[in-house]
């Protein structure tokens, strides 16, 4: 861990789309029994808090969530996740984990995958597209043929683009950060748009069209100084407090 703070490191995702070492994820469905955080992970955290860096709870299981939140020494964030009382999907946190996540002092980044962002009507052809390639291909982490992996996501990007799904908004979006604040104050809420990985709404599909966002808050009146925690702020605080942890 030491290794990866030297060379700039100051956030560090737990896990992704499956469990690992450290914890349980959120969307792996091979193991119903949500386990949590391991001993392993536990001194992770541990490790995370001696160093100061942040610990990112954004797809781990819930249990992970709260067992991450029981032993931590220093606020942690939830950097590219949505809130599920608006959108039902294991990748948002629940009302109940954005409360404990705001007593903890962290943030959660509203995150700008459609899926996460609102729920969207049933599309028959692309389902039936996308199953037949899951049949053809199998489970992605079990292939180990680059050639083939190149092969399988060029035959998915064929069915997203012949079948396109219906898409959230920015208006849609910023509901989720209005839950958020409504909730537990505007200290704890962010942006985590995942451009990288799937992020895409109606209105806001790259960099470019940021601004998008920050108009809608305008809309909605938050001042300026909410939309300066917001747009990173918030996300800054917590990193000064994570640094002032493992200075103590």
């Amino acid at each position: 861990m030491k290794e990866y703070y030297d060379r700039g490191i100051r956030y560090i995702t737990l896990c992704h789309g499956s469990d690992n070492d450290i914890c349980d994820s959120s969307t792996d469905s091979r193991n119903p029994e949500d386990n949590g955080l391991s001993d392993f992970g536990k001194e992770v955290v541990a490790e995370c808090n001696r160093l100061g860096i942040m610990v990112d709870v954004s797809h781990t299981s819930d249990k992970t969530f709260f067992d991450v939140l029981e032993m931590t020494k220093a606020p942690i964030i939830a950097s590219h996740s949505s809130v599920r009382d608006l959108c039902d999907h294991p990748r948002n946190l629940s009302d109940e984990m954005i409360k404990a996540l705001a007593s903890n002092g962290g943030v959660i980044q509203i995150c700008f995958v459609s899926s996460y962002v609102k729920k969207t009507k049933p599309n028959k052809k692309r389902e039936k597209a996308m199953q037949a390639l899951r049949e053809k291909y199998g489970p992605r982490r079990e292939i180990k043929d680059e050639a083939v992996l190149a092969e399988m996501r060029e035959e998915y990007m064929k069915v997203y683009e012949k079948y396109p799904s219906e898409r959230a908004t920015v208006e849609d979006l910023i509901n989720h950060v209005d839950h958020v604040v409504k909730l537990v104050g505007v200290d704890h809420v962010g942006f985590g748009t995942d451009f990288d990985g799937g992020g895409e709404i109606e209105g806001c599909s790259d960099v470019s069209e940021l601004p998008n966002l920050t108009l809608e808050l305008v809309r909605r009146g938050y001042s300026e100084e909410d939309i300066r925690k917001i747009w990173g702020g918030n996300l800054m605080r917590v990193l000064r407090q994570v640094i002032e942890a493992a200075e103590k």
